[in-house]
């Protein structure tokens, strides 16, 4: 106990010192890199959160510095501190499905019928998340929807590199799949669903099952908004939104590349759009371009970006980036013609944005049905941020009500 004590009281010093030094500016972090538009939904409370977000990193790195935590592990700790204990409407258990730490919720009141089953893939760039992080989300779509909720534990980069974490969500699912009568589930009703990263492993998973025959067939698919390809980060939304939090340009191509191979060194070319051959970029811009984005997405301070080519040992190091189990928005026609319904949330004020109209655009192209949900003041991240307490986001509660 008191080595417990001894702990809190120094990581409560840190963090206020790490916090007031960060105020000062101590510690180098530009907030004039970061732009809260005059749309987005409770501008205050977003610089509140993100001001929260940075000190916690901030703290991290202190820890870092002096020896006792990684950076990484110190803000996957704060992220999963919570615990919110028992829930009157749900059965909530942790289980291993197919050696994947998985949480199941279940709905107390009983059922006339089979449930729907939601397999839940949580978000946080592959590199953050956890089980806990989105607990209030999976209870809240567990209890709104009376479905069973099965949220995926899968393992995170850059300790565990592509395609771990395709793969724990893709035998999770599988073991679901093959014992839902265990959990009164129908297996006609089954859906994927993900948000941000977790969108990514939602669209590659679904791709994946869509023409295994030995299994039921999905009946939809939830994509809040995902992050579906990395050959671009100049679209639209990329060039208009890459200052506004929860999620700068610069981080989404950081993640992309911790999941790929745990090597941010490239991320300039990345950036630029010099880690592809020219050759390879022409022949995806048939799925990957700018004009495929309805022009009034484009209106918002826009420029057109020049196509660069790369060198061989540049594209030797990232050239698993091309492919569909990393970045679904590259899966053939023939794969997205087999996809079920769909449902896709975006926000206006999102670098992702892009992604999850292009790959609308792409299933409506194969006949597939998909409902769309804009959020027009709507910031990355905000779906999880519902109900967080005082720092909760109407415009969360709106997309959550769509979604279920």
């Amino acid at each position: 106990m008191a080595v417990f004590y001894t702990l809190l009281v120094l990581f409560l010093a840190v963090f206020v010192a790490g916090f007031i030094l960060l105020v000062m500016g101590a510690i180098n972090f530009d907030f004039s890199n970061s732009e809260i538009p005059p749309g987005v939904n409770q501008p205050v409370k977003l610089r509140i959160v993100h001001i929260i977000l940075i000190s916690t990193a901030v703290v991290g790195k202190i820890l870092e510095n002096i020896g006792i935590c990684s950076q990484v592990s110190f803000v996957r700790y704060m992220q999963s501190r919570k615990t919110l204990g028992l829930d009157p409407k749900l059965f909530i258990k942790d289980l291993w499905f197919a050696k994947v730490p998985v949480r199941i919720y279940q709905p107390k009141v009983p059922s006339a019928s089979q449930r729907r089953g939601v397999m839940f893939f949580h978000g946080g760039g592959w590199v953050f998340g956890s089980l806990e992080t989105h607990e209030k989300l999976c209870r809240s779509i567990a209890r709104e929807s009376e479905s069973v909720v099965v949220s995926v534990g899968y393992r995170l980069a850059p300790e565990h590199k592509y395609p771990a974490a395709y793969e724990d969500c893709l035998n999770a699912t599988i073991h679901f799949m093959k014992n839902v009568e265990h959990y009164g589930v129908d297996p006609a009703r089954i859906i994927i669903c993900g948000d941000s990263a977790g969108g990514n492993l939602a669209a590659a998973v679904s791709q994946t099952l869509a023409s295994r025959s030995d299994l039921p067939r999905l009946r939809a698919q939830i994509l809040i908004y995902p992050g579906l390809q990395a050959l671009d980060f100049n679209l639209p939304s990329y060039q208009q939104n890459q200052g506004v939090p929860l999620l700068f340009r610069e981080c989404a191509a950081f993640y992309v590349l911790q999941y790929l191979n745990g090597d941010a060194s490239n991320m300039q070319e990345v950036l630029e759009g010099s880690h592809i051959p020219l050759d390879i970029t022409l022949n995806y811009r048939k799925w990957v371009s700018p004009d495929n984005i309805p022009d009034k997405f484009k209106v918002r301070g826009y420029k057109p970006h020049v196509l660069l080519d790369c060198t061989t040992e540049v594209y030797e190091k990232v050239k698993r980036i091309c492919e569909p189990n990393l970045c679904p928005l590259l899966a053939e026609d023939a794969i997205v013609q087999q996809l079920p319904e769909s449902f896709i949330l975006t926000c206006e004020y999102d670098v992702l944005r892009d992604d999850g109209l292009l790959y609308k655009k792409r299933l409506e192209d194969n006949g597939v049905r998909v409902t769309w949900y804009h959020l027009e003041d709507g910031f990355h991240g905000v779906i999880n941020s519902f109900n967080s307490d005082w720092l909760s986001f109407s415009s969360g509660k709106r997309g959550l009500d769509n979604i279920v």
